[in-house]
């Protein structure tokens, strides 16, 4: 993966500058969204480096996969990325594009696993302190781990934070062993 994505990185640059530029952030975002989805599809990873199918044949899949989603600024990024053999990197590409996006809009994804589903009240005593603690607009996304005790586990980007009744418990026993 790590691989895959630094060779998609500049093309992520290229699409977000070119997005920026002409104010089309939410359609690239759903272009190269659809454009990924086409191209990790079983019945399509097969064309890709396929001698008999051109790379303009390709591109014309996805824009008649994609319909209006492709505007045309997407539509030349994939005849560039078919071009240069690199159409299989649209999931990565993609990826990185949304989190370039994000900054750009200072918005922070973040996962809140907990053993129950929180109240409306909870998930939004959860957002005022996560969007002060971040200086950052929020897209809180949850989820229910049955294997909590109780607490919850927040994660935003590379940073943990392990409030649940398991995560104590570990902390415990080593300090305790230690």
């Amino acid at each position: 993966m790590t691989e895959r994505a630094t060779i998609a990185r500049p093309y992520a640059k290229a699409a977000f500058a070119e997005a920026l530029k002409t104010g089309m952030l939410s359609q690239w975002s759903d272009g190269l969204e659809l454009a990924a989805a086409v191209s990790v599809d079983e019945r399509v990873t097969p064309l890709f480096g396929n001698p008999h199918v051109r790379p303009e044949q390709l591109v014309e899949l996805m824009a008649s996969v994609g319909g209006r989603a492709i505007s045309p600024g997407v539509r030349n990024f994939l005849a560039v990325l078919a071009g240069n053999g690199r159409l299989g990197l649209l999931p990565e590409i993609a990826q990185l594009y949304e989190k370039m996006r994000a900054d750009q809009e200072r918005v922070l994804d973040v996962t809140l696993k907990s053993a129950i589903e929180l109240s409306p009240e909870q998930r939004q005593r959860f957002e005022t302190a996560l969007k002060q603690r971040f200086d950052r607009e929020i897209r809180l996304h949850t989820e229910i781990d049955t294997t909590l005790l109780g607490g919850a586990v927040v994660q935003a980007d590379d940073l943990v934070i392990d409030g649940s009744v398991q995560g104590g418990l570990r902390q415990l026993a080593a300090q305790l062993a230690g």
